[in-house]
């Protein structure tokens, strides 16, 4: 091959970079070159993404407004404009930015994709549903693997409570992939165990605990499916395969196992094994020795049996873990009072619980930070699924040592 020609060649691929790097700064806009950088460069602009990423929305607001006024045509800005507009509340004007964007000639697919997947949002935030509806589905029209517009049809159909439905889309999400590990499958389990739930409501049992099976071989780790399938069982009279249920939550979710706590110990006096409880109990605290819930289960048991020795010492133990759990103080108060206020006992909880604050029991929502005194399998403020953790503060402290007290201080 001539030498000639093989310099033709790289001199047309240098020419051809820098062209690609033109275009990417250049932009031919009504019959004139229109420098691309020049917005980015303002400091408005970049006052606003600074505004933009320390939640200051007002401040973000003004910043951008004053930098799309150096270029009106700034697609992405005014995406970001009309979505902070939502944010605030103002979702007329938010709609308004969106729905002009969209009536620009030159956008591209996919730029139209982003702009419907924005008005989408507009009209769930606003509650038009219908629209909102409408608008995801012109999304997928246009780019059938949009995962966020299938996340959103999918929580519409969730807030009208369609769960097949939100079931299908989600499935539809899981085959694209690009989720979190494990988020598909967890949320694909939840969905059957609000059908099944559905279908329990309905009267029908048989297909419901078809639904909860589902479930948890969908993802082991939907405890409300375990706890729902234990309970059908338990009402059609399979009070053994209730128990069976119900173990396997503690096996295979054992931190999450207190949710079956009170189911098995009245299915294991009805069974006239009480004492299997006491193992469960002591299994679980053996497995987590920070474990507070076990320990606390297993003094109300052992109160119950009129042991209250033995369970005031569970409590104290279980105390260092969760000074502030108001459920563990009145159950000590419960025992003391069976003891007769013994005064060394009762020195024994002031000494633990010296700087302790007591609450109800706090969840917090790990996505948006939403709290409830009890657990919540969708949290109703961000709608996302299993994603309330308790709250805890730091245990006690000596006040001596500075150091953490244990059962033993």
């Amino acid at each position: 091959m001539p030498d000639w020609y093989l310099l033709a060649v790289l001199i047309a691929l240098l020419l051809g970079l820098v062209v690609g790097k033109a275009w990417e700064r250049y932009k031919l806009r009504d019959g004139r070159w229109v420098d691309r950088r020049r917005l980015r460069e303002t400091p408005h602009y970049m006052l606003g993404l600074n505004f933009l990423v320390d939640n200051q929305v007002d401040q973000a607001i003004e910043e951008l407004t004053h930098a799309t006024s150096l270029d009106t045509d700034a697609l992405e800005v005014q995406m970001i404009l009309g979505n902070l507009y939502r944010q605030k509340g103002q979702v007329g004007r938010a709609i308004n930015i969106h729905q002009a964007l969209l009536q620009r000639p030159d956008l591209t697919p996919l730029e139209q994709a982003y702009v419907l997947l924005c008005l989408g949002l507009d009209f769930r935030h606003g509650g038009f549903v219908d629209r909102a509806l409408e608008a995801f589905q012109e999304v997928l029209v246009l780019d059938p693997k949009n995962r966020y517009a299938l996340v959103n049809l999918q929580k519409l159909h969730e807030d009208q409570q369609q769960w097949p439905e939100a079931l299908r889309v989600r499935e539809q999400v899981a085959k694209i992939g690009g989720g979190r590990e494990g988020e598909d499958q967890q949320i694909l389990g939840f969905l059957r165990n609000e059908i099944g739930v559905h279908q329990q409501e309905a009267g029908q049992a048989a297909v419901a605990a078809k639904s909860f099976s589902a479930a948890i071989d969908t993802n082991a780790t939907t405890v409300p499916a375990y706890l729902n399938l234990g309970d059908v069982r338990e009402r059609s009279g399979d009070l053994a395969g209730a128990v069976d249920a119900w173990e396997r939550l503690v096996d295979v979710v054992p931190e999450q196992a207190h949710f079956a706590f009170d189911r098995l110990e009245r299915a294991y006096m009805a069974l006239g094994t009480p004492h299997r409880f006491l193992e469960m109990c002591r299994r679980l605290i053996s497995a987590d020795m920070q474990g507070w819930r076990a320990r606390l289960a297993l003094s109300r048991h052992l109160a119950a049996a009129g042991q209250h020795h033995a369970a005031f010492d569970q409590l104290l133990d279980a105390l260092p873990h969760h000074p502030h759990a108001l459920a563990i103080h009145q159950q000590i108060w419960e025992v003391l009072a069976s003891l007769a206020f013994d005064p060394g006992l009762i020195r024994r909880y002031v000494d633990l619980t010296r700087e302790a604050v007591f609450y109800l029991d706090p969840h917090v929502c790990r996505r948006c930070r939403y709290r409830s005194t009890e657990p919540l399998w969708q949290c109703p403020q961000c709608h996302e699924w299993n994603t309330f953790v308790e709250e805890r503060i730091a245990p006690v402290k000596d006040v001596r040592t500075g150091k953490p007290l244990d059962s033993g201080a």
